[in-house]
């Protein structure tokens, strides 16, 4: 493990042979993080806004996970043995904090449901800027569709109202649920969706009724983008960060006609996933992680891009540095030939 600068309290310093794992999701809007026992058992989360470079956020998430173990005895009791990344960034957070192994949001989100729904056959997640799809039969997963170009399926369309109608987004669901009589929406764009909701305003609509009448939309949209021609069977699981919103969980149960199962750790479960995923990596290989530690924090990281140039498809070569190493390159990934890459 790397040391700090400076003085800082060491956790997880002691081998006393209960084992935890380490599972990060870093997307476009947040950062999560998950710690689990060798039994699966949540030991401690972060949720941060990713409102920086993935670098930096995740540093803050590793601090202020190193905060909540300091303030719990019996956390300081565990060791780390294996970390996990997904999400947009999950290549890069691998290379930042030293993780084993790095997986795709559709494997860490279907791995998390599964360990609390064995049964689950449909999974729906909607979160900041994207949503996907994941069908599972036997255990398996046998399709999947991702949105990741129209906004009007996902979280920030409806931030991005709420702000409108001056609401704050956490209410944006109770006043769905008090609607009586939902407006119609055009929700196949979010240019014409607010352009409709504009006009409903104008014609004297309540509020409840138009934001009840957003969340129909949205989920309309999004059933529309990504389920076509696919059989979503019960039971279904709804996760991600707009799971949170009663409006969208009636929209949903309304045009599938089944109930919808929020998970308990609904925003989480990218994360939760990898620790799962982390923890049967080292049970299966008993290998020496190569995680930094807690204190990643405080170490400085340098990322810098390039083109390759060897070839017409010119791909371009992103690359991380740690000068307390001399600028070893500790990572660097985009080639298609993967002539560059070091992992």
């Amino acid at each position: 493990m790397i040391e700090p600068k400076g003085e800082t309290t060491e956790v997880f310093k002691e081998k006393t042979g209960r084992e935890a794992f380490l599972g990060i999701d870093v997307g476009s809007v947040s950062c999560k993080f998950i710690l689990i026992d060798k039994d699966g058992n949540v030991l401690s989360n972060v949720f941060l806004r990713n409102k920086g470079s993935p670098i930096d956020v995740v540093k803050n998430g590793m601090a202020k996970l190193r905060e909540h173990i300091k303030e719990n005895e019996e956390l300081q009791q565990y060791e780390i043995k294996a970390c996990g990344t997904t999400g947009s960034a999950r290549y890069l957070t691998k290379a930042v904090v030293g993780a084993d192994l790095a997986k795709t949001e559709i494997i860490a989100h279907a791995v998390a449901t599964q360990s609390m729904y064995p049964d689950v056959r449909t999974i729906l997640e909607i979160g900041g800027q994207d949503s996907k799809i994941i069908l599972l039969r036997d255990g398996i997963i046998v399709d999947f569709a991702m949105n990741s170009v129209c906004a009007a399926g996902t979280g920030s369309f409806l931030d991005h109202q709420a702000s409108r109608l001056g609401i704050p987004i956490e209410e944006f669901g109770d006043y769905a649920i008090k609607s009586k009589n939902p407006v119609s929406i055009a929700g196949r764009c979010t240019v014409f969706a607010e352009s409709d909701m504009i006009h409903k305003q104008n014609a004297g609509h309540s509020r409840e009724d138009i934001i009840a009448g957003l969340c129909d939309s949205l989920v309309r949209n999004y059933l529309n983008n990504l389920s076509k021609g696919k059989d979503l069977e019960k039971p279904i699981v709804f996760q991600g960060g707009v799971s949170f919103n009663k409006g969208i969980i009636q929209a949903f149960e309304r045009h599938l006609d089944c109930e919808i199962i929020v998970p308990k750790y609904n925003v989480l479960m990218g994360a939760l996933g990898m620790a799962i995923l982390a923890k049967d990596y080292y049970l299966e290989h008993e290998h020496e992680t190569e995680f930094r530690g807690l204190n990643v924090s405080e170490i400085v990281f340098n990322t810098s891009s390039f083109k390759c140039g060897d070839c017409p498809n010119n791909c371009e070569i992103v690359q991380v540095k740690m000068p307390e190493k001399g600028d070893e390159i500790i990572a660097r990934w985009g080639s298609r030939c993967n002539k560059w890459d070091v992992f």
